[in-house]
């Protein structure tokens, strides 16, 4: 799926689509009434986010796990694992695993810190505590009841913001963002804040973040490359190969978030990079979901994110982890 444009400003065809949000809403409202909250016997941080799509959740669950885990704390992470077929709890293995068993986040994820997929959420939470976690912190699960929070983020993508403010399907909000924001503790806005979400958001906490690629042993600058990336929002990648890391790129190719790559369609990108003299790049998170025997042939941009107002994140984490 990848988010249509009219998402972004006040257009009639967002209007027409209002009545369909309110059904939305009430759906969501109906799915959540009567669920039992479980609260496991150790702390629970959520990273979650208001929009679909992305806007670097996965980035932020790994700054807090490095983050905590310096600090001396037995931290585990908890996601659903979207694409994967495994139901769990399991713990992931990034050895014995492959994306379509636990989806290509909890990959990422398994390579920082002990990892569990969980559909049901309270079932991963136990299994973790079970296992000595002392800190447990869930990748996206914001709009989930089944489990208890004591520390909720917000992640906002500086220059998306939150869209028109519409609720899906007139708009790329999973709830109306004041409603989002009431259960929130504190909102993290990666990148510059062009759409000036931190006057917007009632008082809560803003932590500023920034994304950077991290060096590569092959530098990229000036060499050409032709990118392709399945993640939220693959124009970001592709600003980044051009900007930041100074690589010529001679083709950009989108697919949808968490796409399954197959042979066929790998043996055709490798080709067309060939044709045009380029090396092929990828996201890590895309890389996990290549054939293995492609691999090899594709060179990854690994990425780290960079907290800039750390005084404030540190607070809120001690708060969690005071007895």
């Amino acid at each position: 799926m990848r988010s249509p444009d009219f998402w972004t400003h006040d257009g009639w065809l967002s209007r027409l689509l209002i009545p369909l949000s309110a059904l939305w809403c009430w759906g969501a409202e109906y799915r959540q009434s009567g669920i039992e909250t479980f609260r496991p016997s150790i702390p629970v941080i959520c990273v979650g986010n208001i929009v679909v799509g992305g806007t670097g959740k996965t980035p932020v669950v790994l700054a807090l796990a490095e983050r905590l885990r310096s600090w001396g704390k037995n931290v585990h992470l908890l996601t659903r694992g979207y694409g994967g077929k495994l139901p769990g709890p399991v713990r992931v293995d990034a050895a014995a695993h492959n994306a379509l068993q636990v989806g290509d986040e909890a990959l990422l994820l398994a390579q920082a810190a002990p990892t569990w997929v969980s559909r049901w959420r309270p079932d991963g939470a136990a299994a973790a505590s079970a296992k000595g976690a002392e800190l447990l912190i869930m990748d996206d699960g914001f709009q989930n009841f089944t489990l208890a929070k004591d520390l909720s983020f917000v992640v906002v993508d500086g220059r998306m913001g939150f869209g028109n403010g519409r609720v899906m399907p007139a708009g790329p909000c999973r709830e109306p963002v004041q409603a989002g924001l009431a259960r929130a503790h504190a909102v993290i806005v990666i990148g510059d804040d062009v759409m000036g979400i931190g006057k917007t958001v009632g008082g809560l906490p803003v932590i500023r973040a920034v994304v950077r690629p991290v060096p590569a042993a092959v530098p990229l600058g000036g060499k050409k490359v032709l990118a392709f990336a399945g993640i939220g929002h693959p124009e970001k990648f592709f600003h980044m190969l051009e900007t930041e890391i100074k690589a010529s790129v001679v083709d950009a190719i989108a697919f949808a978030d968490h796409h399954p790559y197959g042979t066929g369609e790998m043996e055709t990108l490798i080709n067309q990079a060939r044709l045009l003299d380029a090396r092929p790049v990828t996201t890590r998170k895309d890389w996990v979901r290549l054939p293995p025997v492609f691999q090899a042939q594709v060179q990854v941009i690994d990425i780290a994110l960079d907290f800039l107002d750390g005084a404030i994140l540190d607070s809120l984490l001690l708060g969690v982890l005071a007895p």
